[in-house]
C-alpha cells in the first residue's frame, strides 16, 4: 500500500479545487459567449489550451439555375419542324400562402430526446395541441437533463429534429401553429 504524505494530500487537494474553479469558470465562458453569439474562442493560459467552437445549423442555398444556363450543352435545332405542336399544359393554381408557424428553439447545445426515458413515450407528437410551459422535450448537457417547454400555445405541426442526435444553440426543435 502507498502511503501519502500529507503534503502530497494538501497538494492534490488544491490541484481538485482548482480543476473545479476552472471547470466553473470554463462554463461561465461558455455561457458568455452563447449569450454574446460569439461562435469561436481560443484561450491560452500558461500551460492550458482551450478552443471553443459553436456549430451553426446549416443554411439551406438557394440557387437560379439561370446562374449556370452558360454550362448546360447547348440542344441542336432539329433539320424539320414537327408538324404540330404539342399543346400546353394548363397553368398551375397559385400555390397557397404559407403559414406562420411559431418554432421553439434549443437554449442549448446538447442532446435531443424526445422522452423521459428510452422506451417511455414522447412527450409530444405530431398533431398534439400544447399549452405555454408544456414540457416537449429533453436536452440533455454535460449530463444534466434540462426539460425544454413550449413558449407557446398551439398544435404541433412537426418534429424537427431526431431523438438522440446532437443540437445546437438557437436550432428549431418544434414547428408550432399558434393559436
Amino acid at each position: 500500500m502507498k502511503k501519502v504524505s500529507p503534503v502530497d494530500e494538501q497538494g492534490q487537494a488544491k490541484r481538485k479545487m482548482m480543476e473545479q474553479n476552472d471547470l466553473k469558470e470554463l462554463r461561465e465562458l461558455v455561457e458568455f459567449l452563447k449569450d454574446n453569439g460569439i461562435a469561436e474562442f481560443d484561450l491560452h493560459r500558461g500551460e492550458q489550451h482551450v478552443h471553443i467552437k459553436f456549430m451553426q445549423p446549416a443554411v439551406p442555398v438557394v440557387v437560379n439555375p439561370a446562374q449556370f444556363a452558360h454550362f448546360a450543352p447547348q440542344a441542336v435545332a432539329p433539320a424539320i419542324a414537327p408538324a404540330a405542336a404539342a399543346p400546353q399544359a394548363p397553368a398551375a393554381t397559385p400555390a397557397a400562402p404559407e403559414e406562420k408557424l411559431h418554432e421553439v428553439k434549443s437554449p442549448i447545445v446538447g442532446t435531443y430526446y424526445e422522452s423521459s426515458a428510452p422506451g417511455a413515450p414522447s412527450f409530444v407528437k405530431v398533431g398534439d395541441t400544447i399549452s405555454v410551459g408544456q414540457v416537449l422535450c429533453i436536452v440533455e448537457a454535460m449530463k444534466l437533463m434540462n426539460e425544454i417547454e413550449s413558449d407557446v400555445a398551439g398544435e404541433v405541426v412537426k418534429v424537427l429534429c431526431e431523438n438522440g442526435k446532437p443540437v445546437e444553440y438557437g436550432q428549431p426543435l418544434f414547428a408550432v401553429r399558434p393559436r
